[in-house]
């Protein structure tokens, strides 16, 4: 069975959606079927990385995001898939790729759209006038939600089903199914995954902590793509707070960004001692990052699954997160959650930093592990209607399906583990 993905956010210093597609693609490799990935690039390329066969079709830059690039001319990539001939299509954008549902009924090949993200909270964050905190005012508030229902009721029904990863990132869909106001595709929740033999708490560096945190104080550590819409000034103000309060703590950031030079002002401002890393493209030394932290903060009140935040759980590492956000549904009790606002995140982290240390490094690991890449893998071919081979026992919750929502609504997946007491 060849799989084809499609996605425009894929980049060399990209995130969660191109982890999400490796780790996919490994999952139906491991299966006996053959991923094919279809990404944008300076280029027109078909080249190899790893096992994972990846086609590149040329695409202009995204203005103001670095390394970023959208396919304009739709057509190439359905030229592409018409010499793929696959057996199912994946879509991971919102955008200019749409289309590829049409193009998959035409041919009669099975189609499924993966909402990564809500366009109601990127355009709210985006609203002109927003300003440098991505808060809009009332006009944004209020049209932001309805722009994106137009275009969803415009382009979610081309596909023949979508999958969200977490409640909230389904909620924008549900909002239109509740209303009967358009004839959704099935929807599904499957939660992505992690990967449980690179981040675990033996990546603990006693040598990291020395470099980047001497004198042995508290490293708070964000990880994180710096654009507006993620919100790293709330975390530098939290930890601002933490300062004030006479906290002996250090802010560390992993990540690059159009924002990073305001950003490295703004703690410099408030007297915050911190070290920006830029991206860190070698995994494992961000697993030894992740391990070597005292809590990871992921204070994007938009995030819709929060892959770094997983990452950091499977580390040993606790999570502090925003609460409007979809982590909550991810962290559980492994952390805590608060609301978007510094004092409020500030009062999180105290009360992670106060937990007794090995308490809280193996309750965050614990929680990881309801969330492998191949209970992923197993969901999304089941969602293929595709054969998948008897897999290993893993420490997952019972029923390892999903539930198939009617076109009004999505039932929350049977094996996506709850918030629980996560404040």
């Amino acid at each position: 069975m060849r799989i084809v993905h499609v996605a425009n956010a894929y980049a060399p210093r990209s995130g969660g959606i191109r982890t999400a597609m490796h780790a996919l693609s490994r999952e139906y490799l491991a299966a006996g079927h053959e991923p094919v990935l279809v990404v944008p690039g300076p280029t027109a390329e078909d080249r190899r990385e790893g096992d994972v066969r990846v086609v590149q079709v040329p695409a202009p830059r995204v203005p103001g995001v670095a390394g970023y690039r959208m396919v304009t001319r739709p057509g190439s990539v359905r030229t592409v898939l018409e010499s793929l001939e696959p057996d199912r299509v994946e879509v991971s954008d919102r955008a200019s790729l749409t289309g590829v549902g049409l193009w998959a009924r035409a041919a009669g090949v099975p189609s499924l759209l993966m909402l990564h993200e809500r366009l109601d909270g990127v355009l709210s964050a985006f609203w002109p006038g927003a300003g440098s905190g991505a808060r809009p005012g009332p006009v944004g508030r209020r049209l932001a939600p309805a722009v994106a229902d137009a275009w969803n009721r415009r382009t979610l029904g081309r596909f023949d089903r979508l999958v969200a990863t977490t409640g909230f990132a389904a909620e924008e869909a549900e909002r239109l199914g509740a209303g009967r106001e358009v004839p959704l595709p099935p929807l599904h929740r499957v939660p992505l995954g992690v990967d449980l033999e690179r981040f675990g708490p033996d990546r603990f560096d006693l040598d990291v902590r020395r470099r980047i945190t001497p004198g042995y104080e508290a490293m708070v550590l964000v990880v994180s793509r710096l654009s507006r819409e993620k919100r790293v000034d709330l975390a530098i103000d939290a930890v601002g707070h933490l300062v004030a309060e006479g906290v002996p703590v250090r802010l560390v950031v992993a990540g690059g960004g159009p924002d990073l030079r305001a950003l490295r002002a703004r703690a410099e401002r408030l007297g915050v001692d911190h070290r920006f890393c830029g991206f860190v493209p070698d995994r494992d030394e961000v697993a030894a990052l992740l391990a070597s932290a005292d809590v990871v903060v992921a204070p994007g009140p938009i995030e819709t699954f929060g892959l770094a935040a997983l990452e950091a759980l499977a580390s040993g590492t606790p999570v502090v997160c925003s609460a409007t956000s979809a982590l909550p549904e991810v962290v559980g009790d492994a952390g805590v959650a608060a609301a978007p606002e510094p004092a409020a995140l500030a009062l999180a982290m105290a009360d992670v930093l106060s937990r007794p240390v090995g308490v809280r490094r193996a309750a965050a690991r614990e929680r990881a592990e309801l969330f492998p890449w191949a209970a992923t893998g197993r969901a999304m071919l089941a969602l293929h209607g595709t054969a998948v081979l008897p897999a290993t026992p893993t420490p997952t919750p019972t029923a390892v399906g999903m539930k198939s929502a009617a076109p009004e609504r999505c039932e929350p997946a049977d094996f996506m583990p709850t918030a629980g007491g996560s404040r």
